[in-house]
Parts: C-alpha cells; structure tokens; sequence
C-alpha cells in the first residue's frame, strides 16, 4: 500500500478511586462515571505489572484474555456472578457463560466487560470476524478503561443484532495493554502475532499510541485510536488511524475562543513535557495563538523541580498575561487544581480534553466554574440522537465522548472488514480509501490521507447547576453558547 501524503502538524482522580477499589466501587462509578464523560483515575499511583510477566511481548493475544485466563482485565475485584461467567467462558462453557453474563449484567448493567463477553458467549465457536480492544486496564485509567470499553460494546451489540459483517458476527478480543507505552508496545506485538485480528481499537494515550504503532505497521494491522490527539500521530504510518480529532483542531478552537470571545490576547501555557499529548497541545495552541495575533508570554513545565501554582502565576501576570492555558494530562491533575485553586476565576482558563474530567468537578468546584475545555463530542449537543437514547437504556447512564469515539472505531473497522474481509491488508486499504464514510454514533466518520478524523473540536464550560448535574457535584461542563 502506497504510503500516505502526510499533512504537517495535531490521574487523574484523587479521591474517587479509593471507593472504587473497595466494596462500593461499582456503586459509586455508576453513578458518577457515566455522566457525560467524567473519568476516575487512581491516586495511588501503582504501576501495573508486565501483561506476561516477562515484558517480552512474544505470547500471542488470547494467552491474555479472559477466555483463556477466566479473569477480568479491570482492577478491581469481579462480583461472584461475573466470575462465574468468566470461569466458564475460560473452560470453553459458552451457554453457562452467556447465563452467568446475562445475570451479571441484570445486577449491573454499567459493567461493558462483561456485555462484551456476553456477546462473545452467544457467538462461542462459530465462524466470526475478530478485532481486539486494547483498553488501559489499570488502576490509573479506570474511568477511562470503562468508557472506552462501553463504546466498544455497544457498537459490538449493535453490529451483532443486525445480522453482523456479511452474516458473520463481530468477536471483540479484549485486552488490557497495561497503561503505558512499554506495555502498549508488548501489547501491540502480541496483537499482531495472533492472526485472527483484523484491526485494533486503541490504545488510549498519545505516546501509548505512539509506542505501539512501529509493531502495527510492521504487522500490517489497523489500528484506530479512539483518544490519541498528538499531532505526531498523523506520520506514525499508512496503518495507523483515529476517531479522535487532533490537538491542531483542538488548538484551533481554543486560540479562536480566546481571541474573539474572551478578547484577550497574551497566554500562559502549562503544560509537562514528559507526555506527547501535552508537549502536542502546548506546541498547537502556541502556534495557532501566534498566527493569529496573540501570543503566549510564559510557559511552565509542571514537572519541573520546585514547581509552585503560586509563583508560576505570578510571573506569568507581570509579563502580561490575562489567559491560562492548562495543556496538562490526567496524570497532572494535582497541578491542574493547584494552578485553578490559586487562581480563584481571576483569569479566565482553558484546556485541552483531559481537562474534561470528573475530578476537576468534584475537586475544583468553584474554582473551576469557567474553564472552557475542547473535547469531541458532548451529550448536551446530541441528547435527541438515537444513539444517545440507546447507550442511555443500556447504561442507565450518559455516556461521554471516549465512549462516541470508541463506537465509532469499532463501526469504522466493521465497515472496513465489510469490504476487505479476512485480509488485514484490505481492511486498512477500505479505511484509507478517499471516500470511505460509514455511519458514527452522531456524526460520520471519515479520515483524512493521514488517518486523522475529519471533524472539529467542540467547546464545553464548567458552570455550576443548581438543581441536580449529570456528574452529581453541583457542577458540570456545558456546550459554549
């Protein structure tokens, strides 16, 4: 396949997951997790363990999986029910699997692992397409592991109830790639040995992405991201696609909003250079902000040593500056707060998609009223769609835009396989056609030469509600009118 034309350059939780990690926890996330895209990290900051406890990448992907291993890829402890179903669906049980699924699911319907395993049970050993997710299944990236993964099932749902791909149903290979570029680069080797994958949705961080894409290229394996923004992602090769816009989209609509809404002109940028996400959006808005007759006047680097909200702020008000830009990630969530706590709505604040988060709610609460952040997708914009009323009768919950463009990932690489069949090869050359356009959760997806999504950024504002909220904290991000 001819390479690509490449168009130049596009945790957090603090207190929620400790209730997750004990015995309340699927209580708890059901009622707060699924509300419009509020993801939970874990403040512990553990690590996971390597996925084959070696780190050498060489065992395939289903010595991973639920139906080899009978565990449950999340980090936290599985209900009695959904044991009993992953048990048997590893002895190769499929209809006491589906029975033990269905009954986890009527005591949990917020649980997408186990709706996904359910819907693999009903398949068992017949003829079937395969794709894999590869999800962040660690204490880190709960919330986000979850959301994604409620797109993945509901598009795997959806395809199946229709008839599948061409009369063949849809298995979805569902693995956790630990969380972090060297796991997703294991992760992503193990994917491409195993033959039976036809495409990968995934992985969930720009540089886990990143990290992983030299092995899907060399395997010849799509792979579409449903949250990698970096603009470097456009030129990481001919196999690798998002459903995500990128951070020069993002950055795009950020800069526009601060010149021609806020009327300010002079930024400063905090940001951490250990992430390509956030060194991406830093780069981006720079960029857009200069081309268009502002500028940044200073820029902090929240990892750097001796680090301090307070200072910081205070130099970048005495060059000038009259707009903070938070280019930060979910693992800098601490500075997130300090720098809105210390400011206090003295300037106005703006950021890019991790900044949509239900710790920046629950934890900044009036200190965050005002911060506008870009994100894909949000419900309050599409609350008529039928997606939209769908996920919410399957959930009992809103579903947030790591969700949409999970689905839309999943419908992607169905419409792909649709065309290209068994072959990898033909699967990516469908995705990358010109006029490749295939229905998404709202909108349709399409790609531009370099994979990325050809669709905008969309503008959302925390604002405090005085009845109830979708998050449950008396605050909210709303659509920018």
């Amino acid at each position: 396949m001819a390479k690509r034309n490449e168009l130049p350059a596009l945790v957090a939780a603090l207190l929620i997951t400790v209730a997750i990690l004990g015995g309340g926890g699927w209580w708890l996330y059901s009622k707060f997790a699924g509300d419009g895209g509020l993801s939970i990290g874990n403040p512990l900051g553990n690590r996971p363990e390597r996925l084959d406890g070696s780190g050498s990448g060489n065992q395939t992907a289903q010595s991973r999986t639920a139906d080899v291993t009978g565990k449950s890829i999340l980090p936290i402890a599985a209900s009695a029910t959904k044991q009993q179903g992953l048990e048997a669906l590893a002895a190769g049980d499929n209809a006491s699997a589906q029975s033990s699924f269905e009954a986890a699911l009527a005591e949990n319907r917020n649980d997408p692992e186990s709706l996904i395993y359910l819907n693999n049970a009903k398949i068992g050993n017949n003829d079937a397409y395969t794709i894999a997710a590869a999800i962040p299944a660690s204490n880190d990236f709960l919330g986000p592991a979850l959301e994604i993964m409620r797109g993945v099932a509901q598009a795997q749902l959806e395809i199946n109830e229709a008839g599948g791909i061409n009369g063949r149903p849809l298995k979805v290979l569902l693995i956790s790639d630990g969380g972090t570029p060297q796991t997703a680069q294991e992760t992503a080797t193990a994917l491409v040995n195993d033959t039976a994958v036809l495409g990968v949705v995934g992985h969930y961080s720009s540089d886990m992405s990143l990290a992983a894409a030299e092995a899907y290229e060399a395997g010849q394996l799509a792979m579409i991201s449903p949250t990698s923004t970096a603009v470097s992602i456009a030129n990481a090769g001919d196999y690798i696609f998002r459903t995500v816009p990128s951070d020069r989209l993002a950055a795009a609509s950020l800069a526009r909003y601060m010149l021609n809404e806020l009327n300010q002109q002079q930024a400063v940028v905090f940001y951490t250079g250990a992430s390509a996400y956030s060194r991406s959006v830093q780069s981006e808005f720079t960029t857009e902000l200069l081309s268009n007759g502002g500028q940044v006047v200073a820029e902090f680097d929240v990892d750097d040593p001796g680090f301090s909200a307070g200072r910081a702020l205070q130099s970048a008000t005495q060059a000038g500056a009259d707009v903070i830009m938070l280019a930060l990630t979910d693992e800098t969530s601490d500075a997130s707060l300090q720098v809105l706590s210390v400011n206090r709505q003295a300037l106005p604040v703006i950021g890019g998609d991790s900044l949509y988060d239900f710790n920046i709610l629950d934890v900044g609460r009036q200190d965050a009223v005002g911060l506008t952040v870009a994100v894909p997708w949000h419900i309050l914009s599409h609350q008529q769609s039928p997606f939209v009323q769908t996920s919410q009768k399957l959930w009992g919950a809103a579903v947030n835009w790591r969700t949409v463009t999970a689905y839309d990932a999943v419908m992607a690489l169905g419409a792909a396989i649709a065309t290209g069949g068994d072959s990898r090869q033909e699967v990516t050359r469908a995705l990358s056609e010109p006029g490749f356009d295939t229905k998404g959760a709202t909108s349709a997806v399409r790609f531009f030469p370099t994979g990325d999504r050809n669709q905008p950024s969309q503008l959302v504002t925390v604002v405090q509600k005085s009845g109830s909220s979708l998050s449950g904290t008396g605050y909210d991000y709303e659509p920018t009118q």
